[in-house]
This record gives C-alpha cells, structure tokens and sequence, in this order.
C-alpha cells in the first residue's frame, strides 16, 4: 500500500511541477502551426541570441573540460597540502547563487574597479561583453566536468600508467594512451553536463551581459525579454527550443553515464 501511495505521490509531483508547464508551453508554442514557431526562431535577434549562446557555451564546455581533467588528476593523482580546500573550492559554484557570482565579477572586472579598469585602459571589456558571460558560466558549470572524471580515475587507479612510465612513456604518451581512453565516457558525460548547464545559464549572465538586444543577449535572456515586451509567440518558441535542447541532454546522459564503463571499455 505504502508503495503505492509514493508511487502516485511522485507522479502527481512531477505532472503538477514538470510536465503540465512544460506541455503548456509546447502547446501554447505550436497552437497556431509550425510556421509561427519557424519564424520566431529565424528572426535575426533569435538567430543572434543563438549566435551569442553557443559561442559563450562553447567557450566555456572548453575552458571546463581542460580544467576539469587537469583538476581531476591532480586531486586523484596527487598529495599536496590544501587538497581538501581545493576541492571545496572546486564545488562552490554549486553553493553560490550565480546572481551573487555577476555581482562579484563586476567588483572584479567591472570598468570602475582598479583590474578592470586596467583591461579597459588595454582596450579589453570584460563586462556588458562576451568575455563577461563567458567567465559567468565557467563559473558556474565549473565543478560538472571535475566531479565527472574523479570517481572513475580513483576506480582505474594508477598501475597502469605507471607501467607505461617504467616503460619509458612520456606523461602526454600515457595520458593520451592510457588515461584518456579510460575517461572517455565519464569525460563526455562531464562534458554534456557542462554543456547543458551551460545553454541554460541565467542569473550570473543577465548580471554581467547588461541583457543588451542584439548584443549581449542568450537565448534564455532572450526568452525573458520578448515576454516582457508581449512578443509571446517568440518567447515561447525560444523557450520549446530551450526545452528540446535540454531533452537531447537528458537522452545524452543517460547513453554517456560512466556506469559500469570504468574499465574504458
């Protein structure tokens, strides 16, 4: 009986808080056909907000992924003093509100602010500009990558590559040949997790990009600002975008999840 009663509970939760309003919005996006979705989508500020997006999510799933295998051997590979405190560090993303990381990147980069003044003096913008949005969402997808890689390095263990090293293999010859391949799943899942969190970013962009049209705006500040202007059509076009981006995620986890694929096999 218990189960039963969870098992209607869980159902009722996510219908009321995913499904109904997901289901809405695609419902509310295609009542009227597939052309009014076709053309929101293809108007030159959804093209840019694309544009903008992919460009700050791509930097940023780079900028992760080199960091976060290069963070992930050092954690596992290595002892040093601070350790726990760099991995602490590592996870304060997932803890800190991203509205508070834009405000704490605009005290650092912001034009009135001595290091960004600085850059600015260098003809570098760093706030109200790509760069900005690109640090916001390291930030905060920081940890994805990082937390991805290390359970399955500490399940492989070292033996093999130190083997390779005992055989006369450079670090880069054994990372390539041995490391890498035995990551691999858990690295395109970090990667996917990243990429998604990524896409979908809000708070810490909106603060740092200054929400500019045609400029600084993501898709998800996109969504928003046709909303508020009472552009419906395109923000719920943009917002179904969003959702079946976020639906390929979800199918791509669940085909990268590293179960069972420690051995790199």
């Amino acid at each position: 009986m218990a189960k039963h009663v969870l098992r209607v509970v869980a159902v009722v939760y996510v219908l009321f808080l995913l499904v109904l309003p997901v289901g809405l919005i695609i419902w509310r996006t295609f009542g009227d056909g597939l052309g009014p979705f076709t053309e929101a989508l293809t108007s030159p500020s959804a093209l840019h907000a694309f544009k903008v997006t992919l460009t700050v999510a791509g930097w940023a799933v780079l900028a992760n992924t080199v960091f976060g295998v290069g963070a992930a051997l050092l954690l596992v590979r290595h002892e040093f003093p601070g350790k726990r405190l760099l991995g602490a560090f590592i996870d304060l993303p997932m803890a800190v509100s991203p509205v508070v990381v834009g405000l704490a990147l605009i005290l650092v980069y912001g034009r009135f602010s001595p290091f960004g003044g600085l850059l600015e003096s260098w003809g570098i913008q760093v706030i109200f500009s790509t760069p900005g949005m690109v640090l916001a969402t390291v930030f905060v997808s920081l940890p994805l990558v990082v937390r991805a890689v290390v359970p399955v390095l500490e399940e492989l263990g070292d033996e093999q590559e130190q083997a390779a090293h005992t055989l006369g293999a450079s670090r880069l010859q054994t990372f390539v040949r041995i490391t890498l391949p035995g990551i691999r799943w858990a690295l395109g899942y970090g990667v996917v997790l990243c990429l998604a969190r990524s896409l979908g970013e809000y708070g810490a962009v909106a603060v740092v990009s200054g929400r500019l049209v045609d400029q600084t705006q993501t898709l998800t500040l996109f969504v928003e600002e046709r909303f508020q202007n009472f552009d419906q059509p395109a923000a719920f076009a943009a917002a179904t975008a969003l959702a079946l981006i976020a639906v390929v995620t979800l199918l791509l986890t669940k085909l990268l999840r590293p179960k069972d694929r420690i051995d790199g096999n």
